[in-house]
């Protein structure tokens, strides 16, 4: 075999996961050749898309969901995204400060996030407590109604002001792809248009087959592909103790700008997906964008058609899974959460029925303030345990050990690109048995030991 036709590496999606381990690949290891596929004409054109993520840095400070381990996690991965980006200066290009909170509504809530503070603040220095008083300066739209009443119930943010909080995810792909090929001593290819059909291995080498007949090789893989990382998985014979279930989040956007910075509700600790919250939209000129809904679609892609096989493929439907399923029925608020996340996708019916619940965060919320944000919004593939019967929340991957590695990044994947991209160039360089300059990267994109 021509080993010239070989590449050392092959990556699968082109998402800020996919681009962000290429760009590793290049800056940081003496691997010479790395291919990036991806299936649509440009990067990060699916969940890393602006429009279908709320553009957040999720370094677990307002994320009410978070434990404290898991916070630890996420704020150091989330920091080498900040220092990318400063590194590059791309400070208010891509990167951008607003203000943001967590807020508690009522008195068991804010009783809540302020027993949070109290735990996080030695990981999160920076978080102050804004009482009604204070929010009234800073944020009034969570206080007053439409008459100009403040609300009557208790409320409470913890939050800041001056910390980066807000990336455009496809233009951060955009600049890892830019910046991996500065480097002319490596051979970084990349190719749009190419749907990866079948993955084979043979005497060492993977033969990956695609949509147009054209053949690539390659010495080791990394799938990185959203909810078809599972699909190819399973394809190969993988990862079947894993079912997936996609979730699709809808949003409202306003004309205007409602709140001055991103505003998140308390988790309810029974409802496995994210809370209501309001965010600065850098593609609608920063004005106020609410959501996400949180919506099961029997599909791999949003706004895509063909994948309703793929999604059945990758179900996995046997009994554990219908045991999964009932487990999260059986409880009345979650059934109750389901059937009003489908009702959100209602016209006018929806508008009301979401109103209601924004109207949480911003009393004075009309009718006429929101509308429905048609092409927003992404699918996250949610991993089912099979052998534990439950549903798993966070990222999942699966290492074969045979060279070949798929990965499922749900929220807060994005953020934790970098750092995703880490691990997987540590054992990249194990197989390859190539050389990974930790002590650069550590300088670059590390802050050191959190506490």
């Amino acid at each position: 075999m021509d080993n010239d036709n070989v590449y050392e590496l092959l990556i699968i999606g082109g998402g800020v996961s996919g681009s962000a381990l290429f760009y590793e690949i290049s800056k940081y290891t003496n691997i010479k050749s790395v291919c990036l596929l991806e299936k649509y004409e440009d990067i990060s054109l699916l969940n890393s898309n602006a429009r279908a993520n709320s553009q957040t840095i999720h370094c677990g400070d307002i994320e009410t969901n978070y434990t404290l381990e898991k916070a630890k996690k996420v704020k150091r991965t989330a920091k080498m995204v900040e220092k990318y980006c400063l590194q590059y200066k791309y400070e208010n290009k891509i990167m951008f400060k607003h203000q943001k909170m967590a807020i508690g509504i009522g008195y068991e809530e804010c009783r809540y996030i302020v027993k949070r503070y109290e735990e996080f603040k030695k990981l999160y220095p920076y978080l102050e407590v804004y009482d009604k008083e204070r929010l009234k300066q800073i944020e009034p739209a969570l206080v007053f109604d439409e008459n100009g009443n403040p609300r009557v119930e208790e409320i409470i943010g913890v939050g800041t002001s001056n910390e980066y909080t807000t990336v455009n995810f496809k233009m951060l792909s955009d600049t890892f792809i830019k910046n991996a090929k500065e480097n002319k001593d490596i051979k970084t290819d990349v190719f749009f248009n190419t749907k990866v059909e079948d993955i084979s291995k043979k005497d060492g080498i993977f033969t990956v087959k695609t949509s147009s007949n054209k053949m690539y090789k390659a010495k080791m893989i990394i799938v990185n592909s959203g909810a078809h990382s599972l699909h190819l998985a399973h394809k190969m014979g993988y990862g079947k103790y894993y079912g997936q279930i996609p979730m699709a989040g809808s949003f409202y956007k306003s004309n205007k700008r409602i709140l001055k910075g991103k505003v998140y509700m308390v988790q309810n600790p029974k409802l496995p997906f994210a809370a209501l919250h309001g965010d600065p939209d850098l593609t609608l000129n920063e004005n106020t964008r609410f959501g996400p809904t949180a919506l099961v679609l029997p599909k791999l892609e949003r706004f895509k058609s063909g994948t309703f096989f793929d999604f059945v493929s990758t179900l996995q439907l046997d009994l554990n899974v219908i045991k999964i399923f009932y487990g999260l029925l059986k409880d009345k608020d979650i059934r109750s959460y389901i059937l009003r996340n489908f009702l959100f996708e209602v016209p006018y019916f929806g508008k009301i029925a979401f109103l209601k619940d924004a109207r949480k965060i911003v009393p004075s919320l009309q009718m006429e303030d929101i509308q429905y944000a048609h092409g927003f919004g992404g699918v996250r593939a949610q991993i089912l345990d099979k052998e534990n019967q439950k549903l798993m929340l966070g990222e999942a991957s699966i290492n074969t050990n045979d060279g070949i590695i798929f990965n499922m990044t749900p929220s807060p994947g994005a953020t934790s690109c970098l750092g995703n991209a880490k691990r997987d160039v540590i054992l990249i360089c194990e197989y390859l048995n190539k050389s990974f300059d930790i002590k650069s990267f550590e300088n670059d994109l590390e802050e050191g030991d959190i506490k």
